[in-house]
């Protein structure tokens, strides 16, 4: 009888961070290897953002803060909701935690029992179903394909919407699609939801600022203000502030909600890093004109790569509202033979080939729950990005 749980059995190690760690290892071992599976922008983080750090430092700010965040964070947290999406929250209603994974986890640990439900659009966050198997829930996957522009459509939620659904988890900009609902498609979405009310709603906003053209975005509780009790709005600093390693997500909705997820995470990490929280806080209450900029350097890369990989023979590569991600489809090379002998099935023999054979770490569609695709992080150098489409184009090519 093995000594680990059986609750580990239900659940696999994160996808992505084994595509990064396995690009790392045959660098480190001296391959040329590009590597674009990471989810994390390549800017620096904001240098008034590394002063707040230091300075709170240097005032001693090193002790234990309040379990779910400080109040001064919180504050701006609720200023953050009310300026860009409408919404009003009290402090109370606010949970802080180490990194948006920990904030999702926590909501689900704290509200999901055996045969609980999760509705779960694919392509998914890899990290999406195993945390509700982790919390002792079941995933419910509901595709949205390339022929949807990788959305769900109101009929397919409503058809998987059943007495045991607890939580549908909704992500807007997408990973890994970069997909981004507008106002009245997500309204669609809400309005299925209004007519199910012991279904909450679980909206993953953490590419909210990172979007592009006349896209604009928008969150379920914003476009449907009757959702506003049974929404959990989560966010964080990550992604727009180049903040991944400082490990800060935070999330607002109803009172009780939050002081469970307060719960848990007193009993688990307890407060997130000091430091990381006054670092937050000056992310979200400093200047704001760099990420135009980021965004603009972001848009100019997902154009050359959309463009690059449409050149490729056999894929199809749709063009991304927001994030820093693309999502191409590999139907036409299924079947397919590579040069050093590997029958393309699907995929993950795709992937695998084109890291052995051409060095460029992607990590395949599978992980996100649609297949026959692979994701592509553009969050690194224009130089990278040419020379890793380049030699997926020369990939593809050689294909018999």
């Amino acid at each position: 009888m093995s000594f680990l749980s059986a609750t580990l059995a239900r659940v696999k190690p994160s996808p992505t961070i084994a595509v990064t760690t396995k690009a790392r290892e045959l660098k480190a071992a001296g391959k040329d290897v590009i590597g674009l599976g990471a989810g994390e922008p390549d800017f620096d983080t904001p240098d008034n953002v590394k002063a707040a750090a230091k300075a709170a430092i240097d005032r001693g700010e090193t002790k234990y803060t309040a379990v779910d965040g400080l109040p001064e964070l919180k504050k701006a947290i609720c200023e953050k909701f009310k300026a860009d999406n409408g919404l009003d929250y009290t402090p109370a209603q606010v949970s802080v935690g180490t990194g948006g994974k920990q904030i999702l986890y926590n909501a689900l640990m704290a509200t999901l029992n055996p045969g609980d439900e999760v509705i779960i659009p694919a392509p998914y966050w890899v990290s999406y179903p195993d945390m509700v198997l982790l919390a002792g829930g079941e995933p419910v996957i509901v595709e949205g394909g390339i022929e949807t522009g990788f959305r769900i459509t109101p009929e397919a939620l409503e058809a998987a919407i059943t007495p045991k659904t607890k939580w549908f988890i909704f992500n807007s900009p997408s990973n890994p699609t970069g997909a981004g609902y507008t106002w009245d498609q997500l309204k669609a979405l809400t309005d299925v939801l209004m007519r199910h009310p012991h279904v909450h709603i679980m909206s993953d906003d953490m590419y909210e600022k990172l979007t592009y053209g006349d896209f604009e975005f928008c969150t379920p509780a914003q476009v449907e203000p009757g959702l506003y009790d049974r929404t959990l709005t989560c966010n964080g600093v990550s992604k727009a502030y180049a903040m991944t390693g400082w490990r800060i997500g935070y999330a607002a909705g109803p009172a009780e909600i939050i002081k469970a997820m307060g719960k848990i995470q007193s009993q688990s990490t307890s407060n997130p890093c000091s430091i990381a929280q006054w670092a937050a806080l000056e992310a979200l209450t400093g200047p704001q004109d760099f990420i135009p900029e980021n965004n603009a350097t972001f848009q100019r890369r997902r154009d050359m790569v959309v463009e690059m990989l449409n050149a490729a023979p056999g894929i199809t590569c749709p063009v991304p509202e927001g994030a820093f991600y693309v999502y191409p489809s590999i139907a036409g090379c299924i079947g397919k033979t590579t040069p050093g002998g590997v029958k393309i099935t699907d995929d993950e023999a795709f992937a695998t080939a084109l890291l052995e054979e051409k060095g460029v770490a992607v990590v395949f569609g599978a992980a996100f729950g649609l297949s026959p695709n692979f994701r592509v992080s553009y969050a690194t150098s224009d130089e990278n990005l040419k020379a890793a489409c380049t030699r997926i184009q020369d990939f593809c090519a050689s294909l018999t």
